[in-house]
């Protein structure tokens, strides 16, 4: 069977994808998107039932389409988001190939061009976009031994409550995975134990205007790297419910604990830091700044919008914040289930070049990595804070498809002596 040529091969027909490939497309270079599942498999099935967008449907979306019959303001929910991505990739008619698995990408031998294996056969290409995203394999950290008579699942493999066997629930983990998971198991009547840790906690919106619109205004999207020491600090925030600002206390008074970060196991008994009320206290003081510079928005640029005195006003510390436990033993508190929202872990083992640091996380420059022809997309902070929204992520593919055209044009040029020949041929 002959070998298939294609200029651009792009990895992954999730939101970076399809951004690439409309690009792309746009750009008249010749592409083919390999995808292994569906159009945005990850929003279908590695999400809970009931989960919506963090952002409202006029901030999380694509430029030049808009969610069919959904409010502006409202949050999207998970299935409609993937129903997007599909109608999205329609529009342009996107050369999407769906139960197709990359297995490796290798550099060609003295020649430019990279051998792209598939379980369907293999593609030479000029050019390979990664943009599988950064969630690809749950990580669940090694605290408490698969032996320790417990179920022990990841937030992406949790569905609703109804589907977790009898018992009470720890969760661990305070982002907005971890937070929504535990409102929800707790809504439905079971006991619930929150691990803390550090974590930002923006105001869902404040004087009429959602958080997306002030972190717009105020700059904040175009942040291009995070402020040392916060590389891993988890945001708290959530649409559930038509959107409303996460405060901790709130949940402690629905009858759940929280607890501090989780550190250790040992004999059936957690240990957790003593770091609960100091993550709290951070997290207000996060929230706080942001209500600041609002305010200071709005006064500077004589903006007529309502004021919120209110809030900034926390109730009181619930218990388990003023008297914090630092160890629990998990069958005495009838603990039978815990769900680690910790993140997710990076695979590019199939990726057979040397771009990796000694993190295995990719080198590069706005995507643009430092082996000529390989790109990234869909990564947190790959160009700014906004990547990891989906706006961010179309903003960010077409400066890699320029960067490709851009290549394109250096490789077309011919020298006087290369055109004098070419012409007499």
């Amino acid at each position: 069977m002959a070998l298939e040529k294609v200029d651009t091969v792009v990895v992954g027909a999730g939101q970076a994808g399809i951004a690439a490939s409309e690009h792309l497309s746009k750009n008249g270079t010749e592409h083919v998107v390999i995808e292994r599942s569906r159009i945005a498999e990850r929003w279908r099935t590695a999400r809970w039932d009931s989960l919506v967008a963090n952002g409202p449907a006029w901030h999380d979306r694509f430029p030049n389409l808009e969610f069919e019959g959904a409010d502006p303001d409202s949050f999207v929910h998970k299935d409609a988001v993937a129903d997007y991505f599909a109608a999205y990739a329609e529009t342009f008619d996107a050369p999407i190939r769906c139960g197709v698995e990359v297995l490796s990408v290798e550099r060609k031998d003295h020649q430019r061009g990279f051998l792209v294996r598939t379980d369907k056969g293999e593609i030479e290409a000029s050019n390979v976009i990664v943009a599988t995203g950064p969630f690809q394999h749950p990580a669940i950290p090694p605290i408490i031994e698969e032996t320790a008579g417990l179920l022990q699942m990841h937030s992406s493999d949790y569905r609703n409550p109804d589907k977790l066997p009898a018992g009470n629930i720890m969760v661990v983990g305070a982002g907005s995975s971890g937070v929504q998971i535990a409102d929800e198991i707790a809504r439905s009547g079971r006991k619930v134990y929150l691990s803390v840790g550090p974590h930002d906690r923006p105001p869902r919106a404040y004087r009429g205007r959602d958080f997306v619109w002030w972190l717009g205004v105020l700059g904040k999207w175009n942040l291009q790297a995070q402020a040392p020491g916060t590389e891993h600090v988890t945001i708290a925030v959530s649409g559930a419910r038509n959107g409303e600002t996460i405060d901790f206390r709130n949940l402690a008074n629905l009858g759940m604990t929280l607890v501090g970060r989780t550190e250790s196991y040992d004999n059936g008994t957690l240990h957790f830091a003593h770091d609960l009320a100091e993550n709290i206290a951070r997290g207000d003081e996060n929230y706080l700044s942001l209500l600041d510079e609002a305010d200071a928005y709005v006064e500077r640029n004589g903006l007529d919008l309502p004021e919120e005195p209110e809030a900034r006003t926390f109730g009181a510390n619930p218990d388990c914040i003023e008297n914090p436990i630092f160890e629990l033993n998990l069958k005495e508190a009838g603990i039978t289930t815990v769900i680690w929202a910790t993140g997710f872990r990076s695979d590019y083992s199939w990726l057979k070049l040397d771009i990796f640091d000694e993190r295995g996380q990719p080198r590069h420059q706005r995507g643009v990595s430092g082996e000529p022809g390989i790109y990234f997309l869909g990564l947190p902070w790959l160009s700014g804070r906004g990547s990891s929204f989906i706006w961010g992520v179309w903003h960010d593919a077409k400066y890699v498809a320029d960067h490709i055209l851009i290549q394109q044009k250096y490789l077309e040029y011919k020298s006087k002596p290369e055109r004098l020949q070419a012409v007499a041929e």
